[in-house]
């Protein structure tokens, strides 16, 4: 049976992999297919059961079901979208506020279960309702936002929206937002219109799901209201009810840099506590009662009473995969309790795997269903089969090594970086947190909710913040933290390989050379360009400019992006994990080409994260960023070269800083890049936001220059750039237009992009193609599209 399960997992990841899915009558074929095989195993292993090869079929079929099950239920959520006509035009909807709403800087975010609509809309929808004046995401210009009501979740209202397809920036080892979103079911996102229109229908709608979520909102908010300003109530806040968005970004890190997320949201680990506390108290009720003894086994009713109480955690705390996953354990543990059957621990968790498949076959694309096995199985295979016992601290020590070494190939492969330390903070923050700090924080909130008793939580809050200190001086030592490239896949599994070896009972011998499997892991880097060649990336940052360039030992950013909000931005969000999995940890120079924050939006992230040789810009001499590193204005003349391949600057011109009313756009930094030598020379020109006066200029001054084979279209391609004069002049191969999905600007112009077709070139667009790649220098040049070659059947709406 396990083996099976298995491969149904493994049916299921396949299909979670497809650019596109089988259609219902390939499935109907391959259900067919899979049923066959499976009645043929039955018959072969009943007239002769001493064979080997029906079992393998056996496995066969069970993968094929695990396909076609993932992909059937794949088929049927892409069946639920929003039409391309319906994209960018008001539509009035009416429906319940179905999950926990999020409040950010400039609104509220929540979902939002469709009930009727005007127009085809998908059934389940994430919108935001922005206060004060419009967002980046509203599409006319100077239009005012709606006033910002209060929601609350199971509330039914009449908005008005604009909605839009599900879509994502996607980069090379970048993180794939529309999968997160096609997991949840949210088929379209938007944004609630102005109008009389928007208005509360019902308070309260009765229904289960919406009002759980009521129920964890209004904890949310008593727990606010008890810990008014202090630092750690949004970290009881996602121990009680999952919002883990209630936690800051600084804390976040603090908690990565030391090892101990996984104990800052809902855990296995804090629902296995709880249902344990359960157990007990109900056990300790029961056995005082004779009568309900002789009814029901005290055993028996614990079982049930830890069970329910892990479901209602589980419900509590939003039904995540790591909640599921032990709670579909406890219940196949809390079952062989009242069968009388008891049954081992891998067979308990292969069943957990299989409930979580069958009910979310996309959970597979969650880095916390891989790490929640993966420690759960590590925990198993090292308590399995071993004679004799310990202490019990020296059980807890062996569990710490085992989890510690055992997920360093899962973590390096997702995050491509490690905690050091996380070992000590561990070591304490496991017993204090799932012992103590979450029993009082729940027990604290539901005496707050009910009777206004607050004790609790501020007691849970203290220890936190008793805890916290030793947490902070761990994330502050200069090794606290691991960070490296991303992995290629077979040193993680030649890894994975050395854990299971090295975690091999005491006494086999060699266990010792389990550890050279892991150096691959942490040495074989990605390639770099050889000498001469380059390597480019237009980073897809939305309505923004991020590039990169790299060199056989040099490696060059220009532009960061834009900000999405205070604490997000391009550098924090796409530049940074972008190039740690690349394995730069410096840059030899970063380019801010003008002020404009859809290009310098990330930059004060990326400056703070890794050291820079020097920083050159146009910008103003009172700008904040110009007081960061060894900073040099840009200007016409710079020329440098790195391994083979020259740099040029050939704007703005130095005479411009002298002019007070310059235009930012107009001071942009452009630069040439060329690489390769003789008949396979090719050239990059990037024009950041210079518009036709710029363009006039430079071909006054460079018009040989300015000839390059690749182009980043100036300005995003607006109306204000890409003369047909300039376009002629540069003559470019390929265009690169570096632009947002459905931007409020309609970048690009239409009518820019009939020039450059005119002119013959092929034009690559961010938003339909996500990061684009050049490679340069050998013969014949390469392009890369990232949304080609990680193409999923979500992709796209």
């Amino acid at each position: 049976m396990r083996m099976s399960i298995l491969c149904f997992a493994l049916g299921v990841w396949l299909a979670q992999q497809q650019a596109a899915l089988p259609d219902w009558r390939a499935l109907g074929g391959l259900l067919a297919l899979a049923a066959s095989v499976v009645l043929v195993v039955a018959l072969v292993r009943r007239r002769q059961p001493s064979h080997r090869w029906p079992r393998l079929l056996g496995w066969g079929a069970a993968a094929l079901f695990g396909f076609v099950w993932a992909a059937g239920l794949g088929q049927w959520r892409l069946a639920d979208a929003l039409p391309v006509e319906n994209e960018g035009r008001d539509i009035q909807v009416i429906g319940v506020i179905s999950g926990l709403p999020q409040r950010f800087e400039n609104g509220v975010r929540f979902e939002f279960s469709v009930e009727s609509a005007d127009a085809a809309v998908p059934r389940k929808l994430s919108l935001a309702w922005y206060r004060g004046w419009r967002s980046q995401h509203e599409a006319d210009d100077g239009e005012a936002a709606p006033s910002l009501q209060a929601v609350h979740a199971a509330e039914r209202w009449r908005f008005t929206v604009r909605l839009k397809r599900p879509h994502s920036n996607l980069n090379p080892q970048g993180y794939d937002f529309e999968a997160w979103l096609f997991e949840r079911g949210l088929r379209a996102t938007g944004y609630i219109r102005a109008g009389d229109a928007n208005q509360r229908l019902d308070d309260h709608v009765l229904q289960f799901g919406p009002l759980l979520e009521r129920l964890r909102e209004t904890l949310r908010e008593r727990i606010y209201r008890a810990l008014p300003d202090k630092d750690y109530a949004g970290v009881l806040i996602a121990l009680v009810v999952g919002d883990q968005q209630a936690i800051t970004q600084d804390l976040w890190q603090v908690f990565s840099a030391t090892g101990i997320t996984h104990l800052m949201s809902i855990s296995g680990l804090h629902i296995t506590m709880v249902a344990s506390l359960g157990w007990w108290l109900v056990s300790f009720a029961w056995r005082r009662q004779p009568r309900l003894m002789l009814r029901l086994p005290a055993q028996k009713a614990a079982a049930l009473g830890g069970w329910l109480t892990a479901l209602a955690y589980c419900l509590l705390a939003g039904f995540g995969v790591p909640a599921q996953r032990t709670l579909y354990m406890l219940s196949v543990v809390a079952l062989a309790l009242w069968t009388g059957r008891l049954t081992s621990a891998s067979r308990v968790l292969a069943l957990a795997l299989l409930v979580v498949l069958l009910l979310d076959p996309w959970a597979v694309l969650s880095a916390g269903f891989w790490l929640s096995f993966g420690a759960v199985a590590l925990l198993f295979y090292i308590g399995a089969g071993r004679l004799g016992t310990q202490h019990w601290l020296a059980e807890w020590g062996r569990a710490q090594w085992a989890v510690t070494i055992g997920m360093l190939p899962a973590l390096l492969a997702l995050f491509q970086q490690f905690s050091l330390v996380s070992p000590l903070a561990n070591a304490l923050a496991i017993p204090l947190v799932s012992l103590v700090v979450t029993p009082l924080a729940l027990l604290g909130a539901l005496t707050a909710a009910a009777f206004g008793f607050d004790a609790p939580l501020w007691l849970a809050h203290q220890l936190l913040a008793w805890m916290m200190i030793f947490i902070d001086w761990l994330a502050q030592l200069p090794l606290a933290m691991w960070q490296q490239h991303a992995p290629p896949w077979w040193a993680v599994a030649t890894a994975t390989l050395g854990c299971v070896w090295l975690l091999l009972p005491r006494g086999f011998p060699a266990r010792w050379a389990g550890l050279a499997l892991f150096a691959p892991l942490l040495f074989i880097a990605p390639a770099r360009p050889l000498p001469g060649e380059l390597r480019l990336t237009v980073l897809d940052v939305g309505q923004g400019l991020a590039v990169h360039v790299q060199t056989a030992q040099h490696d060059l950013l220009y532009d960061t992006g834009p900000q999405f909000s205070p604490d997000a931005n391009s550098g924090n969000r796409i530049i940074l994990p972008y190039l740690r999995a690349l394995g730069v940890a410096r840059l030899d120079g970063l380019v801010i080409t003008h002020q404009d924050k859809d290009h310098s939006g990330g930059a004060q992230s990326v400056i703070d994260a890794m050291p820079i040789d020097w920083i050159a810009s146009s910008l103003s001499p009172e700008d904040p960023l110009r007081d960061s590193g060894a900073h040099l204005p840009c200007y016409d003349g710079q020329v440098w070269e790195w391994d083979g391949v020259r740099f040029e600057m050939l704007h703005p011109l130095w005479a411009a800083y002298d002019n007070p009313t310059r235009k930012s756009n107009d001071m942009g930094c452009v630069l040439k890049v060329s690489a390769g030598e003789g008949g396979n020379r090719n050239s990059v020109l990037l024009t950041a936001d210079i518009e036709a006066l710029s363009e006039e200029a430079l071909l006054a001054r460079h018009r040989e220059a300015l000839r390059a084979d690749w182009l980043v279209a100036p300005h995003h391609g607006s109306r204000t750039s890409s003369t047909a004069a300039f376009i002629a002049a540069v003559g470019a191969k390929t265009v690169i237009f570096p632009v947002g999905y459905r931007s409020r600007f309609h970048h690009p112009n239409a009518d820019v992009v009939r020039r450059f077709e005119a002119s013959g070139a092929q034009l690559w667009r961010s938003d339909r193609d996500g990061a684009v790649t050049l490679r340069l220098g050998a013969a014949p040049a390469q392009i890369e599209r990232e949304r080609e070659a990680r193409r999923r059947y979500w992709h796209g709406g």
